[in-house]
């Protein structure tokens, strides 16, 4: 199955699942990454951490680690 981390700038995905039930998730979908959503990754730091997205419309960086967690479809 596909992550966020797996996108490369520029592509973009629906989100299916965001990982196990724990304070990270509900910290995520707080942020508006909710199942059906769109996401685009915009850019990633050179190391890899954080992730730059763009969801409904606004801009938010992720951990590499809660990126991980979020399940992608193209």
């Amino acid at each position: 199955m596909m992550t966020l981390k797996d996108l490369k700038p520029g592509e973009e995905g629906t989100v299916i699942s965001i990982g196990e039930k724990c304070p990270m998730r509900r910290r995520i979908m707080d942020m508006g990454v909710t199942p059906g959503t769109v996401i685009k990754v915009i850019k990633v730091a050179p190391l890899g951490d954080p992730i730059e997205v763009n969801i409904r419309g606004y801009e938010l960086s992720l951990r590499k680690s809660e990126a991980e967690n979020i399940q992608i479809q193209r």
